[in-house]
């Protein structure tokens, strides 16, 4: 089998990447990723010279260079997307162009050489926020923030394809991720980092905000058991049912690193910021997916990796300052 994985070089699609090679010996993998900020070729490096696996720096909205590279692939998985939402109120523009955009030439081309199976990776966010109990796939969406609305809108076109065109499309979407190679400006490498380094961390508002924890590889797993068994024309949710607030979040972390708790620095709350997130993962489990990371081991071990692999996250946090 040969897969088309757009955005691999970034947070879960290199994860992806690791856990195929790893885990399906008889796949062959491109990586097509325009490397813009978030996008580390350093995430790869211990795969970058297999045979199974190459790589081909290019952007998702062109339309040209997708023709050379599609056709061949038995199916495409699209992880390419702007993702950061304090930055999509900033810059929505760049989310628009990405993740509809590129969303839609990216099925075009799929479209155009018959490629058996597309899947889009998506997020819970396009949901909106839920005070009790679930979303399910078939729930409305109502995305708060230009990143949401622009996951959303992809999505959507994705459906759009599979009923105008027939086409063979899949799509999950997934909680909140963590694990290596998360770029540090989202929270918890952001404030594993700062602690690691005696910084505050700036927690929104009264810290109460609700999300549903996943360890990376739990997503990916999830998200490959969609491509294998996946029913055409599916939406399914993927998330292990680890709900905590943000500030129990924040004293997990200060405490696993042996921090004070007077680290936590109250900020002014984001724009738009959903109160709580939480999916029905029914439809996934269904096809025999299960979560193996228990959160607490996740988290920890996810702790230990910054702490031990400042040679891939002091580098950005030199950038970025």
């Amino acid at each position: 089998m040969r897969l088309l994985v757009t955005g691999g070089a970034g947070f879960i699609g290199s994860n992806y990447v690791h856990w195929v090679l790893r885990e399906r010996p008889d796949v062959e993998i491109t990586n097509y990723d325009l490397l813009t900020y978030a996008g580390n070729l350093e995430n790869l490096r211990d795969v970058e010279e297999g045979p199974r696996y190459r790589f081909v720096k290019g952007d998702i909205c062109d339309s040209a260079l997708l023709d050379e590279v599609v056709p061949g692939h038995d199916a495409i998985v699209n992880f390419a997307a702007e993702s950061h939402v304090d930055r999509s109120i900033d810059w929505a523009a760049e989310f628009v162009r990405t993740n509809m955009l590129g969303t839609n030439a990216l099925l075009d081309a799929a479209r155009r050489h018959k490629t058996p199976r597309y899947l889009q990776v998506s997020t819970d966010e396009t949901y909106g926020s839920i005070d009790v109990g679930s979303f399910n796939e078939e729930d409305r969406l109502d995305p708060s923030s230009p990143y949401s609305a622009s996951k959303a809108g992809g999505d959507l076109l994705v459906r759009s394809y599979h009923r105008t065109y027939d086409m063979p499309v899949l799509i999950t979407r997934g909680s909140n991720t963590f694990g290596p190679y998360q770029y540090p400006e989202k929270v918890i490498p952001l404030f594993v980092t700062n602690l690691l380094e005696e910084k505050t961390v700036p927690l929104y508002g009264d810290g109460m905000n609700v999300r549903d924890w996943i360890h990376v590889e739990d997503h990916v797993s999830g998200i490959h058991a969609v491509l294998e068994k996946g029913e055409v024309g599916q939406i399914y949710n993927v998330a292990a049912g680890n709900e905590l607030t943000n500030v129990e979040l924040t004293k997990a972390l200060c405490d696993l690193l042996g921090k004070p708790h007077a680290l936590i620095t109250p900020v002014a709350d984001r724009p738009g910021h959903d109160r709580r997130y939480s999916v029905d993962t029914t439809r996934l489990r269904a096809l025999g997916w299960t979560p193996q990371w228990g959160f607490d081991d996740a988290l920890q071990a996810t702790v230990e990796w910054y702490r031990e692999n400042r040679w891939w996250w002091e580098p950005i946090r030199a950038r970025q300052e």
